[in-house]
C-alpha cells in the first residue's frame, strides 16, 4: 500500500508538471525534467505485460541550459513522438510485423525484435541551440511517408489507432510557437529517430 500511494503521489506530480496549465507563456525551463514528467506518465506502457516485453528508455541527457519555450506545450510534443515510439514497437511484437517486412530475419533482427528499446538523447549544439533526439528500434517509415509525416490527418497506424494529429500538432508547437526545428530520420527495418531543435532563448 505504501509502495502505491508514492507511486500515486509520483504520477499526480507528474501530471501537474506535465500540463503546466498556468504556463501559457513563454518561460524557462528545464528539458530534462519534461522528459522525465513524460516518461513517469507512460511507464505503465514501457513495461513488461501480456505478449508486450518490456520497452527499454536510455537515456544519454548533456548538460543542458534552461530553454525559453512553452513547457506545456513542449511536454505535450515529447508526449506525441514517444507514444508514437512505443507504438510502433508494440505494432511491430502484436503483429509480427518485423518477419513479414524481412522474410530473411537474421539473429540479430530477433535480438531487436525482443528488446525494443527508446533511446533520448539531448545536446547542445552552440550559444543558441540544443537538440533533443527520441529514436526507438522498430521497423522505421517507409521513404515515401517521409514527405506526409506532419500533414494533418496523415497515419500509418491502423483504423481507429490513431488521428493523423500528434505529428503535426508537434510540428506547430516547435516551429510556429518555439521558432524550431524538426525532423524525422528514418530506415526500413532500422527504426525512426525524431530531432527536435530548440532555441535556447
Amino acid at each position: 500500500m505504501q509502495v502505491g500511494t508514492e507511486r500515486i503521489q509520483e504520477i499526480v506530480k507528474s501530471l501537474r508538471n506535465f500540463s503546466r496549465l498556468d504556463e501559457t507563456e513563454l518561460k524557462q525551463v528545464n528539458i530534462h525534467e519534461g522528459i522525465d514528467n513524460t516518461l513517469m506518465i507512460l511507464e505503465h506502457r514501457l513495461q513488461a505485460r501480456h505478449e508486450y516485453p518490456e520497452i527499454k528508455v536510455i537515456k544519454k541527457y548533456s548538460q543542458l541550459p534552461n530553454v525559453t519555450c512553452y513547457p506545456g506545450q513542449l511536454n505535450q510534443v515529447f508526449m506525441n513522438i514517444i507514444v508514437n515510439a512505443i507504438d510502433a514497437l508494440e505494432a511491430l511484437v502484436v503483429n509480427d510485423q518485423w518477419s513479414k517486412v524481412n522474410p530473411q530475419t537474421t539473429s540479430n533482427q530477433i535480438l531487436t525484435k525482443n528488446n525494443p528499446k527508446i533511446e533520448i538523447k539531448t545536446e547542445v549544439i552552440d550559444e543558441k541551440w540544443i537538440t533533443v533526439s527520441i529514436a526507438d528500434n522498430g521497423l522505421g517509415i517507409n521513404e515515401e511517408f517521409h514527405s506526409k509525416l506532419f500533414d494533418p490527418f496523415f497515419t500509418t497506424k491502423a483504423v481507429g489507432k490513431g488521428t493523423g494529429l500528434g505529428l503535426f500538432i508537434s510540428y506547430q508547437i516547435i516551429v510556429e510557437k518555439d521558432k524550431g526545428q524538426i525532423r524525422c530520420f528514418s530506415v526500413p527495418g532500422e527504426g525512426a529517430e525524431f530531432v527536435i531543435r530548440i532555441p535556447i532563448c
